[in-house]
């Protein structure tokens, strides 16, 4: 079990980032709030977790601690895989995920791409004992709701896109985002900026 990654960032791409260990560069596939604090050449830590597969060894990268045993924790309920599951964690903070399933909030599950309707019912049963009670008061919301604009910038910087383009594609998708009820959801946004910048070229 590989528990963390440590040492200066070899590149960037929009779902991994290469971390050199040692004279090695090891893929970590991330979500786009964890490559959205990482700056290529400088020293970041990432905690990991490895998935074994018949035909292949995946490393998946977090923040913290908290964020990689979420990770792992939602795979323990049936149908979900480590790429849900980190899908799962483009859209929510863990906080947000806890408080999800501890008040049995669909829609929130809903918002992520892949869990529909049912889905999100099977995953609140499954996950209601497993995730535990939120760690912060629902006012630690505050500071991702501010952060959605630098989230969304920097994934569309990540994907290719120039400083202008991703700056006019967050004004566009700005009003959807202001209009969303509680934290924008990134992901969400993600595409609706995507599909803007698709239309203007």
């Amino acid at each position: 079990m590989i528990a963390f990654v440590s040492g200066p960032i070899a590149a960037l791409a929009p779902d991994s980032a290469v971390v050199e260990v040692g004279g090695i560069g090891i893929t970590v596939q991330c979500t786009p709030n964890t490559l959205a604090g990482l700056r290529r050449g400088q020293q970041a830590k990432l905690a990991t977790s490895l998935v074994v597969r018949e035909d292949s060894l995946t490393l998946y990268g977090f923040v913290d601690d908290d964020e990689r045993q979420v990770f792992e924790l939602l795979q323990t309920a049936s149908g979900v895989g480590p790429r849900l599951a980190q899908a799962m964690l483009s859209v929510h903070t863990p906080d947000a995920l806890r408080r999800a399933v501890s008040t049995g909030d669909e829609k929130a599950l809903i918002a992520v791409p892949g869990i529909g309707k049912r889905g999100a019912q099977k995953l609140l049963l499954e996950l209601k004992d497993r995730l535990g009670e939120p760690l912060g008061a629902p006012a630690i919301g505050a500071p991702v709701t501010q952060g959605w604009r630098d989230q969304l910038h920097a994934a569309l910087i990540g994907l290719g896109y120039a400083a202008r383009e991703a700056d006019e594609a967050v004004a566009a998708v700005t009003p959807q985002a202001e209009a969303a009820e509680g934290t924008p959801q990134v992901g969400q946004l993600l595409k609706a900026a995507l599909q803007t910048l698709n239309r203007a070229r």
